[in-house]
């Protein structure tokens, strides 16, 4: 049943059919918005993309900037989350889907557009799909290698973050497959990269029946949750909200974190706090450390991690690996190696863990035992927070 029919039907319910009616409202709406801004996001990128190019190729000045462009274009901007990293995505992004061209723009003379002019008739086409596809079939159809209709479902339901990984792949074939693979199943980023790296694509072509594989792989992608696409990095900076928000803590787990920091920084010793949810890229992934403090009489920086449940293997692992990346990526000279610290907690049982990776200076290390916080003090600080949040929920 449409939102047209549940408004006519109001009358018609009991009390959980309003409740429904009205949770089923909720729901319709926000996939309406996270699809908006999906689609803004996309069209943002893909102009940027395009206009870099664009004054590689043409622009009066050029032969200036060179190779640097990118550099010098994030260097002088502004705006949250147009790194040069991202920059070099949106050029990518643009030169392996070119094409949209003729489908978001069929009717216009893309140079003399203004980007607002660009957006604004982007989006009153995209308010009437069915038009637009006319428009498409009628005008532009001959110009492109895929069917229009698929092209424009794509721009319309696939978000950047999973068009980040799709430029990944290199075979046009590949890529196709799972571009469908998105617009049927609609997967989480990390489930579209799940399928890529088992070779997905591989296996379904070794199958004798390959129609029946591809059903029989969609049926075990789980759909994405609302939820889960409007809380990419990609959104967050482009609507300029914080990127905390990212982490999808309990409300536990933030409140420990947060008075975490003040009591550190109580505890003296040295700290000086650097960053809360601190953001870290590795093979083009990214991770967050709950709390970062650069310690001024070890030299050296100190992450700790809080995991409210039980000590596992991983969670020490993944400590690890962000203290080896200070390491390798932060440490100045005269710096001493990075330390970690994890908490976890589980039924009252309260654990410690201390990583020490790369450390074999024994003087520095009893230096250090003797600088950090004792493991009791921090035990009995995850029993004192845990019983205070206990209370505040009752």
């Amino acid at each position: 049943m449409g939102i047209k029919n549940k408004i006519e039907n109001k009358g018609k319910v009991d009390f959980k059919g309003l409740v429904a009616v009205i949770e089923q409202t909720h729901s319709h709406f926000q996939r309406q918005a996270a699809k908006a801004v999906n689609v803004s996001l996309t069209l943002r990128n893909w102009l940027i993309g395009y206009y870099i190019l664009e004054f590689e190729q043409k622009g009066e000045d050029r032969a200036k900037y060179g190779s640097r462009l990118v550099d010098q274009i994030a260097d002088s901007l502004s705006v949250k989350g147009l790194g040069n990293r991202n920059l070099k995505l949106f050029r990518q992004f643009y030169m392996e889907y070119t094409e949209f061209y003729a489908i978001l723009f069929p009717s216009t003379t893309f140079q003399n557009d203004t980007i607002l002019e660009i957006v604004q008739s982007a989006t009153a086409q995209f308010k009437e799909e069915e038009k637009l596809i006319e428009i498409v079939q009628s005008t532009a159809a001959q110009s492109i290698e895929r069917n229009s209709t698929f092209l424009f479902n794509l721009v319309k339901n696939v978000s950047f973050t999973h068009f980040a990984e799709l430029i990944k792949i290199k075979n046009k074939t590949k890529r196709n497959y799972f571009e469908l693979l998105i617009i049927k199943t609609t997967p989480s980023v990390q489930e579209l990269k799940r399928q890529i790296n088992t070779l997905a694509f591989e296996r379904v072509g070794l199958s004798n029946n390959i129609e029946l594989a591809t059903n029989q792989l969609m049926k075990k992608i789980e759909p994405i949750k609302i939820e889960d696409t409007i809380k990419n990095i990609y959104l967050f900076d482009f609507l300029g909200l914080r990127n905390d928000g990212l982490m999808e803590e309990t409300d536990l787990e933030a409140a420990l974190v947060d008075h975490l920091k003040a009591f550190v920084m109580e505890l003296g010793h040295g700290f000086c706090f650097e960053a809360r949810q601190k953001r870290i890229l590795i093979d083009e992934t990214y991770y967050f450390a709950d709390l970062v403090f650069y310690h001024r009489i070890l030299k050296c920086h100190v992450i700790i991690e809080l995991k409210v449940d039980a000590f596992a293997h991983q969670h020490l692992s993944q400590l690890n690996t962000y203290v080896a990346y200070y390491n390798e990526e932060i440490k100045q000279k005269d710096d001493n190696p990075a330390v970690g610290i994890l908490l976890c907690t589980e039924k009252g049982q309260k654990l410690v863990e201390y990583a020490t990776a790369g450390m074999d200076n024994q003087l520095f290390v009893s230096k250090y035992l003797l600088e950090l916080p004792k493991k009791e003090t921090l035990e009995a600080f995850i029993k004192t927070e845990m019983k205070a949040v206990e209370r505040a929920k009752k």
